[in-house]
């Protein structure tokens, strides 16, 4: 898949570093030239000076044929104006904003377009963003064994009851996010196409909920 990243600074260069590591092409845009020196010698993607809202600026980054897009200069206004123009201008399926005002960034959540604040893990949660990854730890008490997951609902789950999921996992639904609102699950609740739940489950069923998301529970 290609991606673009907009903004060289320590988390757009770590991204666009590890992307290539795992075998993504990458196209890097910042305003400022001399921040590129972050990606190093050994780095083969495209380097595009400029603006990372500006049409030709993203046409030189290769958007047209991107498959996500990561908005992370150190400014909210053009990661967030650049993140729609990547979204509803070219159509990329994936797209991130990393926001630093809270309040903006649940706005932008609303709109569909996921947010990462300033925090230790922003770099690995923009990894699961941008490729979609459907079960993802995001955080572990202490003692390691218990820990809260994100699932993102996958096909064969969609119109089934979050009960039936709950049962095959192992794990609770602590709270859902539909539409951009956060809502506690009720035992009536089926789950819909674009859900995202937040579970608690114990280290040792943590492999199986990724397992039943794949496979949708059948063995």
């Amino acid at each position: 898949m290609h991606v673009v990243v907009m903004g060289c600074g320590r988390v757009g260069s770590a991204i666009a570093l590890r992307l290539e590591e795992v075998g993504h092409s990458v196209a890097v845009i910042d305003q400022n030239a001399e921040a590129f020196r972050r990606l190093g010698p050994e780095f083969n993607g495209r380097q595009v000076t400029g603006l990372g809202f500006d049409r030709q600026v993203l046409l030189d980054a290769g958007i047209d044929s991107a498959g996500a897009f990561a908005a992370v200069s150190s400014g909210d206004n053009s990661n967030i104006i650049s993140a729609r123009v990547a979204r509803e201008t070219f159509g990329v399926e994936h797209v991130v904003a990393r926001i630093y005002d809270s309040k903006r960034a649940e706005v932008y959540e609303r709109m569909g377009i996921p947010s990462v604040a300033t925090v230790p893990w922003t770099v690995n949660r923009l990894m699961r963003e941008l490729l979609s990854e459907k079960v993802s730890e995001i955080w572990r008490e202490p003692t390691g064994q218990l820990l809260l997951m994100r699932v993102t609902v996958t096909d064969p789950w969609v119109g089934r009851p979050l009960t039936e999921l709950e049962g095959a996992t192992g794990a609770r639904a602590a709270w859902l996010v539909r539409f951009g609102d956060a809502l506690l699950p009720k035992p009536s609740t089926v789950l819909q196409t674009g859900d995202h739940l937040v579970m608690a489950a114990s280290d040792e069923v943590a492999a199986t909920v990724h397992q039943v998301m794949v496979s949708g529970g059948q063995h």
